[in-house]
């Protein structure tokens, strides 16, 4: 009797075991969905291949846009901004986000260029005419390998034209919000930097390495009057749409990206 009475109690012992550890691997799946839904990282890049990334207004990568080293890639050579005609941006097309906070990590050659779009929308000739861009430039050296005279001229600078001017420089919302260069911290070319986006209606963020360099209230009085009398105020569709896809900007620059990943806000 006795053993077949510790048997009974082993056994059933066992099941409790069974049934709270089912539980718990319950509890946990249940927890992890509930943290993706509350704001939880989502990897936009897997390290390993291009999975979810095309070119934007089309179904496939670009030539030269690779998975290499655990880095998003665009392996080109150095192209001069003055024979510069647009390029073969990409898109993160599995899904487009309304606000967020986007970090990446990044770095540019010497005379690079490049930048990063959010709110894009297709069917336009190119990004710019409708998406906001973090500028990713090269800003001790662009303006020494390249001729920007005639593309400020166009702007309207008429004062040293040939200079990079502060609202093209990193970490500025190009054209819109130049980055505050009070303890701005710039890598030099070759070495990692990192990029946090904060979008949400009451105030957008621009981060480089780990300082706020700008700030501003998207879509108020001041936005519309800076998007209206300078270099969008002939771009209808700027800046308008609420929500939209995260892009990598083509522009004539090798560029590597790693750790790109978003939240929802």
């Amino acid at each position: 009797m006795k053993i077949t009475t510790y048997a009974s109690l082993l056994f059933f012992l066992v099941l409790a075991t069974s049934c709270k550890s089912e539980k718990k691997e319950k509890a946990e799946d249940q927890t992890h969905i509930e943290k993706e839904k509350n704001n939880e990282w989502i990897t936009l890049f897997d390290g390993n291949t291009t999975k979810g990334w095309r070119a934007y207004n089309g179904k496939e990568l670009p030539p030269g846009w690779i998975a290499k080293d655990g880095e998003l890639q665009f392996d080109t050579e150095l192209g001069m901004e003055q024979d510069y005609t647009g390029g073969t941006d990409i898109i993160y097309g599995a899904q487009e986000f309304e606000n967020f906070e986007l970090y990446v990590e990044w770095k540019l050659p010497k005379g690079g260029n490049s930048g990063i779009f959010y709110h894009l929308k297709e069917g336009y000739d190119s990004p710019p005419e409708v998406a906001p861009e973090y500028q990713l430039i090269d800003d001790e050296n662009y303006a020494s390998i390249h001729d920007i005279t005639d593309y400020n001229l166009s702007l309207g600078y008429k004062e040293k034209p040939e200079e990079l001017k502060p609202l093209q420089q990193t970490a500025s919302d190009y054209a819109m919000h130049a980055a505050n260069p009070e303890g701005k911290m710039l890598h030099p070319v070759g070495q990692w930097n990192t990029t946090r986006i904060i979008f949400t209606p009451e105030q957008v963020e621009h981060w480089l390495n780990g300082k706020k360099v700008v700030s501003f209230v998207p879509w108020d009085e001041a936005w519309y009057e800076k998007k209206n009398s300078e270099k969008w105020k002939n771009s209808e569709d700027y800046g308008k749409f609420k929500t939209g896809y995260i892009g990598f900007q083509d522009h004539s620059s090798p560029i590597w990206f790693r750790n790109i990943k978003i939240k929802k806000l």
